[in-house]
């Protein structure tokens, strides 16, 4: 597949999402169980589609469901229809509501007429067959089921991966443990191509641990220990755990999202441009961080902004801006205008050249940036909630050339002015966080939960709490 991109490769970063593609999100105290629709009428139950019914449910575990509930054998046909229809709805749309586990979340979802494939199938005899074709059906699906199989139930006598001592690694070290750190610094994405071989804790090594360091909080003096260890080393429960949650994620998506978009994971910081069906380009971005998080949308771009200009939110203004004088804003080509701070079209500019106009009610959009060095970073959850894009310019030309107005942009770029420029047709947007990914040889790869949005889902789906190491929050500058 011929991929456009500036910002570096999408294997390992891909979201998940095949040409069938689906992602999601969630409440604190959302039932675990998908509310069933009103029954059917009761006549088509046979021993045939009961043992069906109950050969299905004992085998939800391929697809994350074992630790959900969905009643016990039921005694009569309307019990029957109801279990059935809760764990269609599990299967088609998810255990839990992601409308109720989030204060924001509308992508798009699925929404099948369950009552009628009930009916039809208990009709044909072959209730087996519906179900199985409920759940997303691309191949991202199938290995994420495979993997959660293989890790659901770890042996009693397992160990980490990389062994834990009383004796730190130091820089220059010859430990036997160096080759599974490369690889889980690799996998983490502190490293990059392939883990160097041998066992000498090397430069390049201690410089990915350094930095590792540094984003989740610790003295990044680039030593291996306890604290370093815990972060590279997952249990293959807390990895059964995250794929379990991204298989739920998967079935909160439509089945058949529009063949032009553009996805933005916000687990990974990274955007992914849809043209046609096919991935045309990934690029790196910047998200809200911490406790300013990107929210889960469903929001088209609708124009192209050149030159715009950044009327700074009251937030923003009263917390990071009061008190700073005319000099602060002279200096950064800010001024007031009925009675708010607006910084004017320039290189300074918080939205850099080029904004990605989208209709949401959330103040929401993607942007360029002045602050070029977060897209070096691995933790890029560093905004105030909006998307930054890593070569802005050179996607807004991507965009313009796909959708036949690249003139209009032109000339709108050499105003030098806040100018329009309106798209012939709507680009659906859908934020999304998905914290496992496929690597090169397409095993999913369990990454950072910067968010903690895994925790939510994971206990509506009713797994014990994961690990609780953060990525340590601190937006970088004052920017959306």
């Amino acid at each position: 597949m011929s991929v456009r991109s500036r910002s570096g490769s999408i294997v390992v970063v891909a979201l998940l999402l095949s040409a069938c593609n689906v992602e999601v999100a969630q409440d604190r105290n959302a039932s675990a169980t998908a509310t069933p629709q009103a029954p059917v009428a009761q006549a088509g139950w046979t021993s045939k589609t009961t043992d069906q019914l109950r050969t299905a449910i004992d085998g939800r575990a391929a697809h994350g469901l074992d630790h959900v509930d969905f009643g016990p054998p039921p005694a009569d046909d309307r019990q029957r229809t109801e279990q059935a229809l809760r764990y269609a709805a599990a299967l088609s749309q998810g255990a839990t509501d992601p409308t109720k586990l989030y204060d924001i979340y509308t992508v798009p979802r699925p929404h099948p007429d369950l009552k009628a494939g009930l009916a039809a199938a208990l009709h044909n005899g072959d209730l087996a067959g519906w179900l199985n074709g409920l759940a997303p059906q691309d191949a991202n699906y199938a290995r994420l089921s495979a993997a959660y199989l293989k890790r659901r139930q770890p042996a009693p006598d397992s160990t980490p991966d990389i062994a834990v001592t009383d004796q730190p690694v130091k820089p220059g070290a010859n430990d036997p443990r160096i080759p599974a750190v490369a690889h889980e610094l690799v996998v983490l994405g502190y490293l990059d191509g392939a883990p160097p071989s041998g066992s000498i804790y090397a430069p390049p090594l201690v410089d990915a641990v350094r930095r590792m360091q540094a984003d989740y909080g610790m003295r990044p003096d680039g030593i291996i220990g306890a604290e370093a260890l815990a972060i590279l080393n997952m249990s293959d429960a807390d990895r059964a755990r995250a794929i379990a949650v991204a298989m739920e994620r998967l079935r909160w998506l439509d089945r058949n999202p529009p063949k032009t978009r553009i996805d933005v994971n916000l687990a990974a910081a990274r955007l992914t441009y849809w043209r046609d069906g096919a991935i045309v380009d990934s690029r790196k971005v910047v998200v809200g961080e911490p406790d300013r998080e990107t929210p889960q949308l469903g929001s088209p771009v609708f124009r192209l902004v050149a030159n715009p200009t950044w009327t700074v939110p009251r937030s923003i203004q009263e917390k990071e801006i009061a008190g700073k004088g005319q000099g602060y804003l002279r200096a950064n080509n800010m001024v007031w205008k009925d009675g708010w701070i607006v910084q004017q079209p320039g290189p300074k500019n918080s939205l850099g050249l080029v904004k990605f106009d989208m209709l949401n009610d959330q103040a929401i959009y993607l942007h360029d940036t002045p602050a070029k060095a977060l897209f070096g970073m691995v933790q890029r959850q560093r905004s105030h909630g909006c998307v930054r894009v890593d070569d802005a310019l050179g996607f807004a030309e991507m965009i313009a050339t796909d959708e036949g107005v690249l003139d209009a942009w032109h000339q709108a770029r050499a105003t030098g002015k806040e100018t329009f420029v309106k798209l012939p047709r709507q680009i659906p947007v859908r934020m999304l966080y998905q914290t496992v990914l496929f690597g090169d040889d397409g095993e999913p790869i369990v990454r950072n939960d910067p968010y903690a949005w895994d925790d939510r889902v994971g206990a509506a789906l009713g797994f014990k709490a994961g690990k609780a190491l953060r990525v340590q929050k601190g937006a970088a500058d004052i920017g959306p």
